[in-house]
């Protein structure tokens, strides 16, 4: 479990991110087009995964554009932006901002990835929301870099996640 905070105030996740160097765990989601989508489907590319509590915030919003302007340089490299909001909303907020390099998949049928990643909030205020997190895996399927960020409301480290793809 890691214990991160929100507005500096103490919250909890369900476990921890998984290790450098393992396998990536697989997963299910639903894409906005409401087909389901699975890490398989990204063999042979290097994954990374921007995961946040929800579209709707200014945070969460702000990493979707930031992934959407450098994935459009990033050769053979997938940006998944991962939440629990529903595909409808996820595809309502990157059409009205027109971002076409990221793709949005909602985790709001069993929140089953949250789990096996061990990012989702167990206590209140965001409990069963994800926590805003990095995963890099490489085209092999095996996590290059992870990133918990330590309080909610800040930006993740690109820069970090992207060195991770080199």
């Amino acid at each position: 479990m890691a214990s991160i905070t929100l507005g500096g105030n103490p919250v909890e996740t369900s476990g921890t991110l998984p290790k450098i160097g393992e396998k990536a765990p697989n997963f299910t989601l639903t894409a906005t087009d409401l087909s389901t989508k699975s890490l398989s489907d990204y063999k042979g590319q290097k994954v990374v995964l921007n995961i946040f509590p929800s579209i709707d915030t200014g945070t969460c919003a702000a990493s979707v554009r930031e992934f959407n302007k450098v994935a459009a340089d990033m050769e053979n490299t997938t940006v998944l932006c991962i939440s629990r909001d529903l595909p409808f909303a996820q595809a309502r907020f990157c059409g009205a901002e027109g971002l076409e390099n990221v793709e949005n998949l909602s985790d709001y049928k069993t929140n089953a990835f949250s789990k096996d990643y061990g990012l989702d909030f167990t206590t209140e205020p965001l409990e069963t929301l994800h926590s805003r997190c990095v995963v890099v895996i490489d085209e092999n399927g095996i996590v290059q870099y992870t990133e918990q960020v330590p309080e909610i409301a800040d930006e993740p480290n690109y820069k970090a996640s992207l060195e991770a793809l080199k």
